[in-house]
């Protein structure tokens, strides 16, 4: 019987690792350095010719700078920069400077790493085992990568946050917005008597002319009430949005919808399918939701909006004696329940329900189910914008974006297919 390769060969606890870490390591020391050499190579050839009045030449390379290290995903790594005098000046008569886009001035930290300790925080990993976390992953020689950090970060993100929320959006339109409020426990007070509260954040995600999904408004509403809803698109609307989007998605029950009616009322709207399911079934017995379930889906997943409206008869004749309150909320929202079928059947995967913050907001609530709540409310609206913001990178553009110029420019769509010009 042979013996299992594991079985055959005993390596020292943590052998293989380290070894393999510092072949990595030195082999990323020697390739960074030849490529801040070659950039700088580079940079010389450039102006080789440029010559001052003593034919010397003005820019030309002066020693090293002082050594430093870079934290990275595979430990630190050490790198000593070329130094080169540029003796040109600007318009300004400042002197012009080399600064290198391998190594910026400063840079203490590789881009993987600045977003590792925020990833971490964000995912529930508290501050208190920060150092373990870090140790874990990046080995013991990771300074500055300490709890203090994370709250040093804290400090920026909510910087980020209000220099974000007050950016310019002038010249910014939308074709579809999705708005949401989500709700999170907070503590209120700081000397040990904090009580629960209830935060709504309020998030509006949109649509640009050329299909790709951004972040526009992350807001620390009072509940979703209507006041809240129009302190925000007002907010964006003295900022520069000067047009509301074509169609917005919501669930129902959000004062969104007032509010949305007086600053944008050219917009038109379009009630999540997820969100009415959701209400729908829970008034109807549970027995019964599996063929209830099905009914709703063979509706918006119509072809054509006479189909839908045919499904939408049939689910309302089927249960309206039985379950009184499930037509009801059903029928009460028939109208804006339908209004994809005037878009590009393209987009309609995109703009039955509010999945694309819905998705997001998972891993939100993920971070706060771990640590057990979310600390303060300027916390909690912080690291709501952090999570968006990263997930924001991932998100997914719209199908058939050539068609946005035409929902732009008001071209009909019956049944998700351009109206003909006869």
């Amino acid at each position: 019987m042979h013996e299992s390769t594991t079985d055959a060969i005993q390596f020292p606890a943590g052998s293989v690792r380290d070894a393999l870490t510092e072949v990595l390591r030195s082999g990323a020391q020697k390739l960074l350095a030849e490529a801040v050499e070659a950039e700088v190579a580079a940079y010389l050839a450039r102006y080789a010719d440029l010559r001052d009045q003593d034919g010397q030449r003005v820019v030309v390379r002066n020693g090293h700078k002082d050594e430093r290290e870079i934290q990275t995903g595979i430990g630190p790594v050490k790198v000593r920069q070329p130094r080169v005098n540029d003796r040109r000046t600007d318009e300004n008569g400042q002197r012009i400077r080399f600064t290198s886009e391998i190594l910026p001035p400063y840079l203490r930290r590789t881009k993987s790493i600045e977003e590792l300790i925020p990833w971490l925080y964000l995912k529930g990993i508290s501050t208190g085992d920060f150092s373990e976390a870090l140790t874990a992953l990046l080995g013991p020689e990771a300074p500055g990568l300490s709890a203090s950090t994370v709250v040093r970060l804290k400090d920026v993100w909510q910087t980020e946050y209000e220099a974000w929320s007050k950016r310019s959006l002038a010249g910014k339109q939308y074709v579809y917005f999705w708005a949401d409020g989500v709700h999170f426990n907070v503590r209120l007070g700081g000397d040990g008597q904090e009580k629960a509260n209830r935060q709504c954040i309020l998030v509006i995600m949109g649509a640009t002319p050329e299909g790709k999904k951004e972040l526009v408004a992350v807001y620390d509403g009072v509940r979703e009430s209507e006041q809240s809803w129009m302190e925000l698109m007002l907010d964006l609307k003295s900022r520069g949005l000067a047009q509301g989007p074509k169609l917005a998605v919501g669930d129902g029950a959000l004062g969104f919808w007032a509010a949305l009616r007086k600053v944008f009322g050219e917009t038109r709207e379009q009630r999540c399918w997820v969100h009415k399911t959701g209400n729908v079934l829970n008034d109807i017995h549970k027995g019964r939701q599996a063929k209830a379930k099905s009914m709703l889906h063979d509706i918006w997943m119509a072809a054509t909006k006479a189909d839908a409206v045919k499904a939408f008869d049939l689910f309302i004749a089927t249960w309206q004696a039985k379950y009184p309150k499930a037509a009801e909320c059903l029928a009460k929202d028939r109208d804006v329940l339908l209004t994809f079928y005037d878009f590009p059947a393209e987009h309609w995967m995109h703009i039955r329900t509010t999945n694309p913050i819905e998705s997001t907001f998972a891993t939100v609530r993920l971070r706060t189910d771990k640590t057990k709540g979310c600390g303060s409310r300027t916390a909690t609206l912080t690291m709501t914008f952090k999570l968006t913001q990263s997930a924001e990178q991932h998100w997914r553009a719209l199908n058939g974006s050539s068609l946005l110029p035409d929902v732009i420019n008001g071209i009909q769509f019956v049944d998700g297919e351009k109206k003909n010009a006869a």
